[in-house]
């Protein structure tokens, strides 16, 4: 049983060794920990940093791409080198090292394939009662849109398995962790959180920027995200609502046509004619994105596979291969700087 715990990094020579150095060395029930930095475009010595401590595998990126192409880049390279379990978690060491092994024990144990660790976020001292509400009611709108029970939506500290880190997918470029939930939920994936701690703020977030920010781009990509997985139910309630609508106040204005006095209300033909053909084409509209949808899911059952085919747990004529050995799709490059182009 192999782990990778892979770390994205912006400028965190500062932070980095403190969090590297709180990292398990070894853990019940797996046999190999190996250290993934993601070095997003540092201008400083980050890179530096991680090759002093003495990390297996850097990923380099010539330029700032964003925290979600960033954990992409660790998943595939952590995946091409044979790990079973892949642990995310943040530079500036605001989760506990020691809390990983809590995190995998549902992944050991096979009860869960995506581990999201829970923070005691009533009880961090550094966040705002807003951010706290904001978090709060964040985490609240993703479990509805996921349909998981996952309390702490936006924790970047999670552990994936093998098979479900083959199958995540990030489509925006703020962050991966509210629509991977939404995605693994829609598609009915195990998944689950555990209570872990926090150590004190070594610096402050660089995703919030403001609230009003930090709202937006969460909401706008958390509705992104259930358009993609359900977008014939959101059409439909959209086309609907305009459908009705129209239907009421044309119901009014037939009422007054038979009474005599239609001549004043023909403004309310028009509008109610307008928002049935809406409402008409907001639904068919839904009925197209479902059947994008449903060709998005092959392609991603696609992809699953030609991903195991490339990390060699299929042979070509599609049956499981042994795991061992060379048969993990390993790159052999320990201790290697490898261009995130090339990743």
């Amino acid at each position: 049983m192999k782990l990778i715990i892979q770390i994205p990094c912006y400028n965190e020579a500062e932070t980095l060794e403190i969090a590297l150095n709180e990292l398990p060395k070894q853990i019940e029930g797996v046999d190999e920990i190996e250290y993934l930095v993601i070095n997003d475009g540092s201008s400083d010595d980050t890179e530096q940093v991680a090759l002093n401590w003495g990390v297996n595998y850097i990923v380099h990126f010539k330029r700032n791409l964003g925290l979600a192409k960033g954990f992409l880049a660790g998943i595939d390279l952590a995946l091409r080198h044979g790990a079973d379990i892949i642990v995310n978690t943040d530079a500036d060491n605001q989760y506990c090292g020691a809390d990983i092994e809590k995190l995998i024990r549902p992944i050991l144990r096979r009860e869960a394939d995506i581990v999201i660790g829970e923070r005691p976020i009533d009880e961090i001292t550094e966040f705002s009662y807003i951010k706290k509400k904001l978090q709060r009611f964040g985490s609240y709108v993703v479990r509805l849109a996921s349909r998981t029970d996952i309390p702490d939506a936006p924790s970047g500290f999670r552990a994936y398995s093998r098979k479900a880190a083959m199958r995540v997918n990030v489509h925006n470029e703020y962050t991966y962790t509210l629509e991977t939930i939404v995605q693994a939920g829609r598609n009915k994936m195990a998944i689950t959180s555990v209570p872990v701690n926090t150590n004190p703020e070594l610096r402050k977030s660089r995703l919030m920027h403001s609230i009003f920010d930090y709202v937006k781009k969460s909401m706008l990509t958390i509705l992104r995200a259930v358009l993609m997985y359900k977008p014939l139910k959101i059409f439909f309630l959209l086309g609907s609502t305009a459908m009705l609508g129209g239907i009421a106040i044309g119901i009014r204005f037939l009422f007054f046509f038979f009474r005599g006095t239609g001549t004043g209300h023909i403004q309310s033909l028009i509008l109610a004619t307008m928002l049935i053909i809406i409402g008409s084409q907001t639904i068919v509209t839904g009925l197209q994105a479902d059947i994008i949808s449903a060709n998005r899911k092959l392609l991603e059952d696609v992809q699953y596979r030609v991903k195991k085919l490339e990390l060699g747990l299929l042979d070509p004529d599609g049956r499981p291969v042994e795991k061992g050995g060379d048969e993990k799709g390993n790159l052999n490059v320990q201790g290697s700087v490898i261009d995130g182009t090339e990743v």
